[in-house]
């Protein structure tokens, strides 16, 4: 799997059939199919729904690609998880798991798609009080969202207890940036034309070895008086990182002008366009998450021969792949205008907004600045909407 979007999908396992041929003879599988146990789980107390993906793989005589199609043949008959909660030692909640189907899975790949079964357990966001800070939902302490410091146990018995899958993780936390506050704000331009490189730094004063930056810039397309949102994702990247430390994104303001055309609506009927903002997101992967990613890149050799990784464990000699583990998520919005009484904090300049509007890159896309800072009286500027 990969963090973009710190939006995390789940892996498949390839199915292998090998045919040995000796002169004429014909050597065939024979035997009962041996399954392999495949999960992967990633926790995040900033999530509300967690979802565990529990599978199983196989070798066995027919046609594998037929095999791989059909859902049964990839869910063991009877799965009974649970995730508990610990804390210094001490057992706090357990939780069940529920299944569920979901339609979200590539259609693209070998496997049955989309519909897939996952399992789940749910709970609240933590909640904010003006007077006493953070809180957790004292009224069903069950829902309360997960705890950054806490230790995180999976149990999965398969088909009645033919196998017990175990593992544990604790929490990434620490994640934190400078921009996101409101006096924060991009320059992607300057004046004459040119195109200048922000800097993105997230502090990683917790527990985090990977981090992956994103952005999603918003803005409007305006026919008449309607107005759509069209948003764009940038991948801005994504680095190992040490616990305590921190990291700086690099955010190419040329790259950011060349998202926005090439996202533009071609409808001649559009009338302007304004720049609404953006959501900057990171996410941040454990150390096991970190360990496993690292063991799953291609290989860069002609020795193809690479060491597996795994934090569960399986008992009664059975076979277990995949990562039960847990990373951050940290997402905040700028505005482009935080409101009237506010009207020169904005989330990129004047100089980068004028640049979008007037220079070559966008040139003909119709951007003008609704920016109250821009449509002051007797200072109105030449980019500023009428």
């Amino acid at each position: 799997m990969k963090l973009g979007s710190l939006k995390i999908s789940f892996l498949s396992i390839p199915i292998l059939l090998l045919f040995l041929y000796s002169c004429n003879e014909k050597i065939n599988y024979v035997g009962e199919f041996k399954e392999t146990a495949v999960i992967y789980g990633l926790l995040d107390h900033a999530d509300t729904i967690h979802f565990i993906k529990i599978n199983r793989a196989f070798i066995g005589p027919g046609n594998a690609l037929e095999i791989a199609q059909i859902p049964d043949s990839n869910y063991f008959d009877q799965v009974d998880a649970t995730i508990s909660e610990y804390m210094d030692g001490n057992l706090i909640r357990t939780w069940e798991l529920r299944d569920t189907l979901i339609q979200n899975k590539d259609t693209n790949g070998v496997f049955y798609a989309p519909e897939q079964k996952v399992y789940y357990f749910k709970t609240l966001p933590t909640l904010s009080s003006p007077t006493f800070g953070t809180v957790q939902n004292a009224s069903n302490p069950q829902l309360s969202s997960l705890k950054p410091y806490a230790t995180y146990k999976l149990n999965a018995v398969l088909n009645g207890g033919k196998y017990t899958v175990t593992s544990e993780t604790t929490l990434v936390n620490g994640i934190t940036s400078a921009a996101s506050g409101q006096n924060f704000t991009f320059k992607f331009a300057d004046s004459p034309v040119e195109y200048l490189t922000a800097g993105l730094t997230a502090s990683n004063t917790g527990n985090s070895y990977v981090m992956n930056a994103q952005m999603d810039i918003e803005f409007n397309e305006f026919i008449g008086s309607t107005s759509t949102v069209k948003s764009v994702n940038w991948r801005i990247g994504e680095y190992d990182v040490n616990p305590s430390d921190s990291r700086t994104f690099s955010v190419l303001g040329k790259t950011f002008y060349e998202l926005i055309n090439t996202n533009c609506t071609n409808d001649p009927a559009i009338t302007k366009r304004t720049f609404k903002g953006m959501w900057i997101t990171f996410t941040g992967g454990a150390e096991e998450l970190y360990n496993y990613m690292i063991v799953n890149k291609p290989a860069s050799t002609l020795a193809q021969s690479k060491p597996s990784y795994t934090n569960l464990a399986i008992n009664n000699g059975g076979k277990v792949v995949g990562i039960f583990s847990s990373r951050q998520t940290v997402k905040f919005y700028k505005p482009f205008s935080v409101g009237s009484a506010q009207a020169y904090i904005r989330a990129i300049d004047k100089k980068s907004t004028r640049e979008l509007c007037q220079g070559p890159i966008n040139f003909g896309k119709l951007f003008c600045s609704d920016h109250p800072g821009d449509n002051i009286v007797n200072q109105e500027e030449a980019f500023a909407c009428q």
